[in-house]
């Protein structure tokens, strides 16, 4: 897949506002400071499409980038973040939860796992959770180039054994820095929108 156009369209903060033009849709997500922004922004070839929080756990919308016209990348609300209120946090979850189990056009779900770090409680909550509702699910196991080849493959084996993946489960180790497993990540997204046409 190739990416030649990518742009902002809205900070959903409910479903009267998502968008109601039928394209598929894939959500990413995973812990507050995970590096989702930067996950798009290399996928899409742009260097601050997808903001950067300058305080984790603030963002409380769903960010929608429209990408060739055809398909989004839903930005979820990152999880885990400790100074957040508990009550705060109970709503992210209902707001989050009813995305993921009514929205019809939501094909596909990156989770998003830091490689220096084995799977939190929330991280195995969520992976859990998404295979309940029974979504494509693609772990991207980011942020690789802060370790050596050598220390990757440990980590991966780590946290494939943390979150239970099945050997059916899809999974991609990426960089944001080094581009490394991008192709594999859009490759999926492609699979993914299409499984819509086929």
């Amino acid at each position: 897949m190739k990416i030649t156009s990518s742009e902002y369209i809205i900070s959903a903060v409910g479903p009267g506002q998502y968008p109601e033009d039928g394209l598929p849709e894939i959500a990413l997500a995973g812990r507050s400071n995970v590096g989702k922004s930067s996950l798009i922004n290399k996928l899409i070839n742009r260097k601050n499409l997808a903001r950067t929080s300058g305080q984790p756990g603030k963002t409380r919308a769903l960010n929608y980038y429209l990408i060739n016209q055809e398909f989004y990348f839903v930005d979820l609300p990152g999880y885990g973040f400790a100074k957040v209120s508990k009550e705060i946090r109970n709503e992210w979850a209902k707001f989050i939860e009813r995305y993921l189990e009514k929205r019809e056009v939501l094909k596909g779900v990156i989770h998003i796992i830091d490689i220096r770090h084995e799977p939190s409680k929330e991280d195995l909550m969520m992976h859990d959770w998404l295979l309940h509702l029974g979504i494509e699910v693609l772990t991207v196991i980011t942020k690789a180039d802060k370790l050596s080849r050598n220390q990757q493959g440990n980590m991966v084996k780590k946290i494939k054994q943390g979150l239970k993946l099945g050997t059916s489960e899809r999974y991609a180790v990426f960089s944001s820095e080094t581009g490394q497993g991008k192709e594999d990540v859009l490759a999926w997204v492609e699979e993914m929108c299409q499984g819509e046409k086929g």
